[in-house]
């Protein structure tokens, strides 16, 4: 299983599932990542945390735990 964590700067790559429950996966999802969208990789912080992503033509910053919820393929 790969996960948006793991994913390196200027891949894009496709949601395949989204993982979590409650609170945190709706609020995922009201960020605009559901299943089938594209997310392209932009920036990756020094330490890993917070990873800069483009989806749906907007810019957004994740958690690592967040991106680790988030399998791409």
């Amino acid at each position: 299983m790969n996960t948006l964590k793991q994913a390196k700067v200027a891949d894009t790559v496709t949601v395949v599932k989204l993982h979590g429950e409650g609170a945190v996966k709706r609020r995922i999802m009201d960020m605009g990542i559901t299943k089938g969208v594209e997310v392209h990789v932009r920036k990756v912080a020094p330490l890993g945390d917070p990873i800069e992503v483009t989806v749906r033509g907007y810019e957004l910053s994740l958690r690592r735990a967040d991106a680790e919820m988030i399998e791409v393929k």
